[in-house]
């Protein structure tokens, strides 16, 4: 990027959510690097110290708790006087599953998470940005946010979700000088794995385990959960973090950025594959990881 875009972007202020780890953390720390004004958030107090400590002024918020978005939105807002540059929105998690073993109560925390909680922030800053006569919305989707594929149903129903919401804010802002974008990443190194599989335990468990006709699959990938599901397409946080560096400082930011090989496999076969093809492709996809 040249020099004079760099000084341009010297002063800008970014929100960013989901810090504690992964791509969230990798991307305060990339953007400070790159002379933004960082304020990154994390659900737990305990994470939030962590962030402090590391010279961020951060702030608690979790998309389950409305009074937790408000609190932080009005701490970011008042300390860059109403002047938000950029909103990352990051952190989610998923309910691993087949869909019939989940219940309503975990499908709709999930949403609150991954869907509800960032209606609410992104809502909040849009006025702001329209009275400041732009800024960068980016929302951290996922592959599983075009292709559905078996057991991730709930993640990959709120990411689905996310993408129609993304593309409609998208035209909605047209003309106001705010830019929504998507990044797309397929594996990414994170502890996502991880949270997963406490997601499983809390929702599903042993007991719901032997009750369900999918119990010697679960019984399966969780062995590989447990062993954090190594994969060789693999990318690091960075590699997000690189795509987020261009939809929040280009001049012309792309609506949708795709991230690892997976994501580009599934989005050609999206495209070209018909419907009892496409099941197929992806139910080999899924089988294979067993």
């Amino acid at each position: 990027m040249p020099d004079a875009e760099l000084a341009a972007n010297r002063h800008r202020t970014i929100l960013i959510t989901g810090c504690s780890s992964g791509i969230g953390l990798e991307a305060a720390r990339l953007l400070r690097g790159r002379n933004w004004r960082v304020f990154p958030t994390a659900r737990r107090e305990e994470d939030v110290d962590m962030l402090r400590a590391l010279g961020f002024e951060a702030f608690r918020l979790d998309y389950e708790e409305p009074d937790s978005i408000a609190s932080a939105f009005d701490a970011v807002m008042d300390l860059c006087e109403g002047r938000l540059d950029a909103l990352f929105n990051n952190g989610a998690y998923a309910v691993p599953g087949a869909l019939e073993d989940l219940p309503v109560a975990a499908m709709r925390q999930l949403f609150e998470a991954n869907f509800i909680g960032w209606h609410d922030l992104t809502a909040r800053v849009i006025p702001g940005m329209r009275a400041n006569g732009g800024g960068r919305i980016v929302q951290c989707s996922s592959v599983l946010g075009f292709v559905a594929l078996k057991y991730r149903g709930a993640y990959s129903a709120s990411k689905f979700a996310l993408e129609a919401y993304s593309d409609t804010l998208r035209q909605e802002l047209k003309g106001s000088g705010i830019h929504v974008s998507l990044i797309e990443p397929g594996p990414i190194e994170t502890r996502f794995t991880a949270n997963a599989l406490a997601q499983f335990n809390k929702w599903i468990g042993p007991e719901g385990l032997m009750r369900s006709v999918h119990r010697m699959t679960y019984e399966k990938r969780r062995i590989r959960m447990e062993g954090g599901e190594p994969g060789r397409f693999k990318l690091p946080a960075s590699s997000v973090v690189k795509q987020l560096i261009h939809a929040v400082e280009a001049r012309r930011p792309r609506a949708r950025y795709f991230v690892t090989v997976p994501t580009w496999i599934m989005a050609v076969a999206v495209t070209v594959l018909p419907t009892p093809l496409l099941d197929r492709f992806c139910i080999r996809v899924t089988n294979s990881e067993e």
